[in-house]
């Protein structure tokens, strides 16, 4: 008869395939997931097919994630057939188990032990925990020489197009000491840059009523600039991602300026005409908006500033969106992504006005990315003939036999990755992965830097 549990009677540990999709946030919960198993055991497989069981963490945000999230759950069907399902879609089950009945187990997001468990009813571990398995910083799915932090879930605005408070919940801050112990962890294990992040990391610690905890032999408060004081203490590159613009905001670029943090920050604005701003149930006073921002780059003024914008939202008039394109011009920024707008289900934003004709959604996304890209070049080109510290993303292996200059890929203090540009940095010598360098910028094209090593 054949055994029903293989893994069992054999040496082999039991093997999950992984898929994270989303946001970092989603890949900061598939993180803790795939700690856990390792820690209990269980081995990761690199295919589907080389599996005894598929795990997929699906982001649920938007109707073109979903659509994504489904073929990568009937992928995963496909190849392997045995699946279980996590993450922001499954907040709504009914929308994956109506397209394939046939998963395993379907939770939603943050439901760590829940997925555990699902895990241990379809393919049971070997043996008990080992914790000595699993390093003290956990099992990563970044390079080793960065990594994100989450210092808390959730999230307290009302923004009429997101669902991800009705996903993820009300905001749920981590206290200080707790984000502090595991970013002291990451450092020990090599992590050269922190990447902070949440839904609303400026809103940190308002649901803990700013509560301080013990760190190191002294209270931490659970303050925005508290906790950005403290991670800048630690000897790595910290950089702040989703920081909406509240006025306190303005009290960590003294802390960037010193170098204490990286000058950077990603802040969605999401729109500038104060009709969509109202509609969208942002903060409207845009031109205020753009006082600080000349106040920050005052303060620091090698300040990057990344941020995101929704076209085609309901009821957008084409005065509004010209606004926009007027706005980005005096605003300046140094990166800018756009979203074509989408009726996500269950969104108030959908019944608020007038949806945008799809054909205008898609000339005003084109027109703004167009609008914006001598911009982003004009503050990218400011950087040519400046040295820069460039942290090794793509390291070559060895060294040229013939003495020719050996190329790397890499990020300034101003590029965040995945999603901002690159420097292509040639070197006399090998570069390793997670070295941070000094690189003289010799020329720039739209997006990325292009320079030579002069100092380590």
């Amino acid at each position: 008869m054949e055994n029903p549990n293989p893994t069992r009677g054999s040496e082999r540990p039991p093997r999950v395939s992984f898929v994270s999709l989303g946001c970092p946030k989603a890949l900061v919960d598939s993180e803790r997931i795939v700690t856990r198993l390792r820690a209990e055991g269980y081995e990761l497989a690199r295919s589907h097919a080389g599996a005894d069981l598929a795990v997929v963490n699906t982001c649920g945000f938007l109707d073109s994630a979903q659509a994504e999230s489904l073929a990568a759950i009937g992928k995963a069907l496909n190849e392997n057939g045995k699946v279980i399902v996590t993450g922001c879609m499954g907040a709504e089950p009914e929308k994956i188990t109506a397209h394939y009945p046939q998963v395993l187990a379907v939770t939603g997001p943050q439901q760590y032990e829940s997925v555990v468990e699902a895990v241990h009813r379809a393919l049971p571990p070997r043996h008990h925990p080992f914790l000595d398995l699993v390093p003290p910083e956990g099992i990563k799915l970044t390079p080793r020489h960065y990594a994100y932090l989450k210092i808390s879930e959730g999230c307290n605005n009302s923004c009429s197009f997101c669902i991800i408070p009705k996903l993820r919940g009300e905001l749920r801050s981590r206290s200080a000491a707790e984000v502090l112990r595991e970013a002291e962890r990451l450092v020990a294990a090599g992590v050269k840059e922190l990447l902070v992040i949440s839904q609303d990391t400026s809103a940190y610690g308002s649901d803990l009523r700013y509560a301080a905890s013990a760190w190191n032999g002294r209270d931490v408060r659970a303050r925005f600039l508290d906790l950005a004081a403290e991670l800048g203490e630690l000897g790595a590159w910290v950089r702040l991602h989703y920081v909406y613009p509240y006025p306190h905001v303005d009290e960590v670029l003294p802390l960037m300026a010193e170098g204490k943090l990286l000058p950077y920050l990603d802040v969605p604005f999401q729109h500038a005409a104060p009709a969509v701003l109202r509609r969208m149930r942002r903060p409207a006073a845009q031109e205020k908006t753009l006082q600080r921002i000349a106040r920050w780059r005052d303060t620091c003024p090698e300040l990057t500033i990344r941020s995101s914008f929704i076209v085609g939202f309901p009821g957008e008039s084409e005065a509004d969106f010209r606004l926009l394109l007027d706005w980005l011009d005096a605003a300046e920024l140094d990166r800018v992504g756009c979203f074509r707008y989408e009726a996500v289900a269950g969104a108030p934003a959908n019944e608020i006005a007038p949806a945008v004709p799809e054909a205008v959604k898609e000339e005003r996304w084109h027109r703004l990315m167009k609008h914006q890209q001598p911009i982003s070049a004009r503050r990218l080109k400011r950087k040519v003939g400046t040295r820069q510290q460039v942290i090794v993303d793509e390291a070559s292996p060895s060294s040229k036999p013939d003495g020719r200059m050996i190329v790397a890929k890499g990020r300034t203090r101003g590029d965040a990755p995945e999603i901002d540009g690159a420097v292509h940095v040639t070197s006399r010598r090998p570069l390793r992965l997670g070295e941070i360098a000094t690189v003289r910028i010799e020329r720039t094209d739209q997006y990325d830097l292009y320079g030579t090593v002069v100092g380590f």
